[in-house]
């Protein structure tokens, strides 16, 4: 495990995206939690997010999927 996924800034916050929703690259998108700092991800294209692979407050891997933005 590298660390934890967050699809918003806090428990309980809104997320920062949800399927269909516009970003533009370097948007953040997600943070990931890795020993005990907290990494914004950004977008790395511009465009719609059309999936999100994963659950809030999931373990994630290194080069695992985590949202399709088309």
């Amino acid at each position: 495990m590298v660390g934890t996924a967050y699809l918003g800034p806090e428990p309980g916050a809104r997320a920062y995206v949800e399927i269909g929703s516009r970003v533009r690259v370097g948007d953040t998108i997600l943070i990931v939690e890795a020993m005990k700092t907290m990494n914004q991800i950004p977008a790395p294209r511009a465009g719609i997010v059309t999936q999100i692979l994963i659950e809030d407050g999931q373990p994630v891997e290194f080069a695992e999927p985590l949202m399709i933005v088309e």
